[in-house]
């Protein structure tokens, strides 16, 4: 679940205009008509989100060995490019989101025509980071420039989609079944990224070199001759999975595109101006809860990203399943899927702190197991399944535990308005740029070991670096997230004390007329 599922949407909640109406001056409403939304509707929304999702797993999950084995660029410009793809990422979310807040509204709406018009160009990019050019030397930048360019278009897409819940119906229950749906449809997309970007390439996988002795030189040029032509093969599946991805992305825009009608916001007024951005950064920023939150969580989440981008060269070198990786990663995606709805009863039931404790450390024997076993393809599936429930609760349990983290700020707070686009888009700043400088380290620490492209096998100190990135580095920053989840002060009975004292302040100001809380809605229904 690559780059953290509906990660944009707190940098678009804020996308409301408001407009301030002297309370003697609001006209009598008449009772407004229900806005209700049809199957098709909700389906043609939820068609919306699987873009993101589909081409985040394939980056996720495949770029990076992409890059070292078919697209042959050295290990220290693949961590630059890996890297800065990322750091990019993760600025682009407040830039796009403030773009949009500047736009007008058009015959289109206002956020369709961002999702129109950058579709075909991110489709563009996206197939040309999948292209192997003619010229080696410049091969770095062209993979930095087209990766960079995808991540603003899809951003360019992503933001106003998840803003797009606020203006498809005046009902909140229409827009929390709407987005039901499309949570339904961005869990199968990192399914269907897995499994096309796998199974496509899965049946011609990149020939290997075995980098030859003094005594075998004679026979090198042969072999490399045959492995030109395997590569090509290779090359040209990853373009393939590409167009087929980029088809999936086309398809599901003209759907959204064709299918959801944008409406003007439900409530035009509000009873504050917000917060100006920086004196509300500096609140959120000394709110003790929300600063043990993003901590513990940036730990956690970093561990889960390092094994998301070396899982592939892990299972490709270390476990010696060059044919069996993609199999493994389907396992993965297909237990955490399965496994969401288990851990949201969970959490209900016993606890989010407890959820965390149990659904985060459960990865710390599996991690273990990894490392000690040998080569044997029935344990690493076993192990491949039970990973994926730590994953549903690693990448689940931090939008479930924000809104708490709000609600807290807005009783110390009481006339803070607008700030909870700022709680979610740090977290989803953060933890970008957190997978950026993880992705970079690793990818840098392989080309320290002595990594070789191609090989059919590796050096022990590559092996050894690949078990350290996938297994030890992951459990000590699963640890040392839950030590800092002891620090966090927000427990059950806090939580249910919090939402009391929330519900009394929502009642004493339920007859100003039109409620101020409809610009965080979209932050508070994920």
């Amino acid at each position: 679940m690559a780059k953290g599922e509906g990660s944009e949407s707190g940098s678009a909640a804020g996308l409301l205009s408001p407009s301030i109406l002297q309370a003697g001056e609001r006209p009598a409403q008449e009772p407004k008509k229900k806005q209700h939304l049809s199957v098709c509707n909700k389906l043609c929304y939820a068609v919306g989100g699987a873009p993101y999702q589909v081409t985040g797993c394939a980056l996720g999950f495949f770029l990076q060995i992409y890059l070292l084995d078919v697209a042959l660029v050295d290990p220290f410009s693949a961590s630059i490019i890996l890297f800065f793809g990322r750091a990019w990422d993760a600025f682009t979310d407040p830039l796009v989101g403030f773009c949009i807040s500047k736009s007008s509204w058009t015959r289109l709406g206002r956020l369709m025509p961002w999702i129109i018009f950058s579709t075909p160009l991110a489709v563009v990019a996206y197939f040309l980071i999948w292209f192997v050019p003619d010229f080696p030397r410049g091969q770095a930048l062209w993979y930095l420039i087209f990766y960079c360019l995808f991540e603003t278009l899809v951003t360019c897409f992503h933001v106003p989609y998840s803003a797009l819940t606020m203006f498809i119906s005046t009902e909140q229950s229409e827009r929390d079944s709407a987005t039901a749906y499309r949570m339904t449809v961005e869990v199968l997309g990192t399914v269907l990224g897995t499994a096309i970007q796998g199974q496509i390439v899965g049946q011609a996988n990149a020939p290997c070199l075995q980098y030859p002795s003094d005594s075998a030189l004679a026979s090198e040029s042969g072999n490399r001759t045959h492995s030109i032509s395997s590569l090509r093969q290779t090359q040209n599946a990853y373009l393939l999975a590409a167009g087929v991805i980029a088809s999936i992305y086309i398809v599901c825009a003209v759907i959204l595109t064709l299918g959801v009608r944008e409406r003007r916001g439900p409530c035009e007024t509000q009873q504050a101006e917000p917060m100006p951005f920086f004196r509300g950064l500096r609140l959120v920023m000394s709110h003790g809860p929300y600063v043990k939150l993003i901590a513990a969580f940036l730990f956690t989440s970093l561990a889960f990203m390092l094994v998301e981008g070396n899982f592939a060269l892990f299972c490709t070198y270390t476990l010696g399943f060059r044919n069996e990786f993609q199999n493994l990663l389907l396992a993965i995606m297909l237990s955490a899927t399965f496994t969401i709805p288990l851990w949201q009863w969970f959490l209900t039931h016993f606890g989010k702190k407890t959820a965390v404790y149990i659904g985060i450390s459960s990865a710390v024997p599996f991690l273990i197991l990894v490392a000690l076993i040998e080569s044997n393809l029935i344990v690493t599936y076993v192990v491949a399944v039970a990973a994926g429930v730590s994953v549903a609760a690693a990448f689940l349990l931090p939008w479930s535990m924000l809104p708490d983290v709000i609600d807290d700020f807005h009783l110390k707070h009481p006339h803070s308005h607008g700030t909870e686009p700022i709680f979610f888009s740090f977290y989803v700043f953060f933890t970008k740029f957190a997978s950026g400088v993880s992705l970079g380290i690793s990818t840098l620490s392989l080309d320290f070991a002595g990594y070789q492209s191609r090989g059919c096998s590796q050096p022990p100190s590559v092996k050894f670096t690949l078990k350290m990135l996938v297994a030890l580095t992951p459990i000590a920053l699963i640890l040392l997230g839950l030590l800092l989840f002891k620090l966090y002060p927000i427990d059950e009975e806090k939580r249910r004390q919090n939402k009391k004292a929330l519900q009394a302040l929502r009642d004493e100001a339920s007859s100003s007329g039109c409620s101020d809380t409809d610009s965080t809605e979209l932050a508070s229904i994920l």
